[in-house]
């Protein structure tokens, strides 16, 4: 009788820790969390582009601080990065097919550019959300962009690892020019 007590408590347990793996999974596969990770990486991929629209000047000051680029090209290429950033995050945001991989794409890209300038050795701002950067006074230096910029990687790993275990692809952007077509008639 004692043995049967003892193994059935044994089971309960068991049970209930399967019960709350089994809870954890449903809400790290859940929706809203999904929707939330991408509102999220918009917003942050939105403020930092406009952000640099904004002062385009103060970005290629930046952009020529790593000296990857000749002079004349570092304002283009600031004002071609920075409308990158804001067209993925609103891609992002309207879930439009492409935009995460343009995302990883820029992410990765900042990535190995900051990890570049950590290794030669620069101390500037890494120009991540202009000039009115509140992260630029209170963390001065590029390990700590790096660091945000890494975590923001693995927001993006989620985001993949959720789309592949609910087959689920984003909406190609001829739909969006459809409806907005059919709206209008």
């Amino acid at each position: 009788m004692m043995r049967s007590i003892m193994s059935e408590a044994g089971r309960t347990i068991a049970a209930r820790k399967g019960e709350r793996l089994h809870d954890l999974r449903n809400i790290f596969l859940s929706t809203l969390i999904y929707n939330l990770s991408c509102i999220l990486l918009s917003v942050i991929f939105l403020w930092s582009g406009i952000s640099k629209l904004m002062a385009p000047q103060f970005f290629a000051v930046i952009i020529e601080n790593y000296g990857l680029l000749p002079d004349p090209l570092t304002l283009p290429a600031a004002i071609v990065l920075s409308m990158m950033e804001v067209l993925a995050g609103l891609g992002l945001l309207m879930d439009i097919r492409g935009s995460l991989a343009v995302v990883t794409g820029l992410l990765t890209l900042f990535i190995v550019i900051l990890s570049y300038g950590i290794w030669i050795g620069l101390d500037v701002d890494c120009g991540c959300f202009g000039p009115e950067n509140p992260e630029a006074r209170a963390f001065r230096g590029l390990r700590s962009a790096l660091l945000q910029d890494i975590a923001m990687m693995l927001v993006i790993f989620y985001l993949y690892f959720w789309r592949y275990r609910q087959s689920m692809a984003p909406k190609p952007l001829t739909n969006l020019f459809r409806s907005l077509k059919k709206k209008e008639v």
